[in-house]
């Protein structure tokens, strides 16, 4: 089920944020337990928007559309902000026409009740990732796939698009979390950042700038930071390489 996390809202904007363990906010551990991220940041920027959070760690976007969009449909958001897609480059049955489909639903669906929709781009993996050259020329494959099909379905629509790879920044280690897949509390904060002045340029009234300073996280140490890398993130890691490793090898064959 979503974890749902609904806020005050001085301001009277609604705010949603779908997708999976970015949306969520893994990455930047909060005060109280759980995870903080983008989402509490870009709600603090746009005046206290009430922010219901409909994110899952792992999922896909066709989970976001049977799962998460209909809960959003019934909050009606004013904003409602879209990141997913890289899970689904990472699994066996990639389907990029069912990708387009499925985001295609999920966009025109919440501009129909009419939310400013923002997504992302997804940035070059490899530069914060490294990967055996076979399996990071086949996620670079599919996530240059995925991100064409963003571009059209935010043609299409005419939604904000924001492109990872040139968000200022987002290529320092500082921006990413020990696991290199999500992002960090600074990371977090250049992705709300980015999201607000996209919102800004489409006539959303963004009351505050989202600082970079750090402050208001939780600090889980160096131990907790590890042994979540060695436990949790090499463990899904592996699952997902197996994934991409016959993917990978056809790629290298069609090469050679």
């Amino acid at each position: 089920m979503p974890s749902v996390l609904v806020e005050a809202a001085p301001t009277g904007l609604v705010l949603a944020v779908l997708g999976d363990s970015v949306g969520l906010g893994i990455g930047d551990p909060a005060l109280g337990g759980g995870w903080r991220g983008f989402g509490p940041m870009l709600a603090e920027a746009l005046g206290g928007a009430r922010l219901t959070n409909l994110s899952v760690s792992g999922s896909r976007v066709g989970g976001v559309l049977t799962d998460q969009l209909p809960a959003a449909l019934v909050a009606r958001p004013d904003v409602a902000v879209l990141v997913v897609g890289m899970n689904d480059t990472m699994r066996s049955d990639f389907d990029p026409v069912r990708l387009h489909a499925d985001l295609d639903h999920v966009v025109g669906a919440l501009v129909a009740v009419g939310s400013t929709v923002i997504t992302a781009k997804y940035h070059e993996h490899h530069r914060v990732f490294r990967l055996p050259g076979p399996i990071r020329r086949a996620l670079a494959n599919r996530i240059g796939a995925l991100n064409d099909i963003l571009d059209q379905v935010g043609q299409r629509h005419g939604i904000g698009v924001i492109d990872l790879g040139q968000v200022p920044g987002i290529y320092d280690t500082r921006a990413w979390a020990v696991d290199r897949l999500h992002p960090s509390e600074l990371g977090h904060r250049l992705l709300a950042r980015a999201i607000a002045a996209q919102l800004a340029t489409r006539g959303t009234i963004v009351q505050k700038e989202v600082s970079l300073r750090c402050a208001g996280g939780r600090d889980p140490g160096k131990i907790a930071r590890w042994g979540w890398l060695l436990f949790k993130g090499l463990p899904w890691l592996v699952r997902r390489g197996r994934d991409l490793v016959p993917y990978a090898l056809s790629t290298f064959l069609r090469r050679g």
